[in-house]
């Protein structure tokens, strides 16, 4: 891999930022509005609950978290959406950039928004609501560590999905997380799903985030079984998204339908 022409891809997208305002917003309005949402419902049942347990460490942390993992695979989906807009992804073709180059400079991408995005959630959250994420301690980097490599997944396999079917089809990468999140566990301990929801669930890599994180909060201390099947499961998603990806530029290169990206309306 050119590391050059990695960051020319990365350079691109920050050009971008740059000379658009207004595409901070995905950065920064979206996951605002869930801190300020949760935060506050958070505030109201520690008010009416009589029980003295605080909702604001294991609510308020868990859309941390999740927003953490919406905001990397929004990171990359993002980047290539916006050189499909611009009709610019067919070009990049025509140079010497490789696919695993374009997938790495969408990655470090989605890393630098991802890490300006998280850092100023933390900042809003601990300020209006007293919160500190850094209180998980060691576990938080773990927790971290699984939700990126499965954020990477999530946006290097709805890429492909866009890369398949045409830039018509980028309605398809938004909602992924929300239709997994109900069985991802982020409110909400997995046994309350029924039983056949449950198997699904245990192939999910947040889900063992959520649980461990609930562990944590509660007992003090993390299973290593949460952490292994966390990690394994995150880095088998990651392998098959890219071999997906990489599977599918190489039909839409061979039977020419990567021209829709500058023949076919964006609108």
């Amino acid at each position: 891999m050119n590391l050059r022409r990695i960051y020319a891809v990365f350079l691109r997208q920050l050009f971008l930022l740059r000379h658009n305002w207004t595409r901070f917003s995905a950065i920064f309005v979206w996951i605002t509005i869930d801190i300020l949402l949760w935060g506050f419902i958070t505030k109201y049942l520690n008010v009416i609950s009589h029980s003295g347990f605080n909702f604001i460490p294991m609510l308020l942390g868990a859309i941390l978290l999740w927003d953490f993992l919406v905001r990397v695979q929004q990171g990359i989906i993002l980047a290539l959406l916006e050189d499909v807009w611009a009709q610019n992804f067919l070009n990049y073709f025509a140079s010497p950039l490789t696919i695993g180059e374009y997938i790495s400079g969408l990655i470090l991408t989605s890393i630098v928004t991802t890490i300006v995005g998280f850092g100023f959630i933390i900042i809003i959250a601990g300020i209006l609501f007293g919160y500190n994420i850094f209180s998980l301690g060691l576990y938080l980097a773990l927790f971290l560590f699984v939700l990126f490599i499965f954020g990477l997944a999530l946006g290097i396999l709805t890429s492909g999905i866009v890369l398949r079917l045409g830039p018509s089809a980028e309605w398809i990468a938004w909602p992924i997380p929300a239709i997994i999140s109900p069985l991802a566990g982020i409110f909400y301990p997995l046994s309350t799903l029924p039983h056949s929801l449950q198997f699904i669930a245990k192939c999910l890599p947040p889900a063992y985030v959520f649980e461990g994180m609930r562990q944590v909060l509660s007992l003090k201390i993390l299973s290593p079984s949460y952490l292994l099947a966390g990690v394994g499961l995150s880095i088998i998603y990651l392998l098959f998204a890219y071999i997906f990806f990489n599977y599918i530029y190489r039909v839409v290169i061979r039977t020419g339908r990567i021209t829709r990206f500058s023949a076919e309306s964006t609108s």
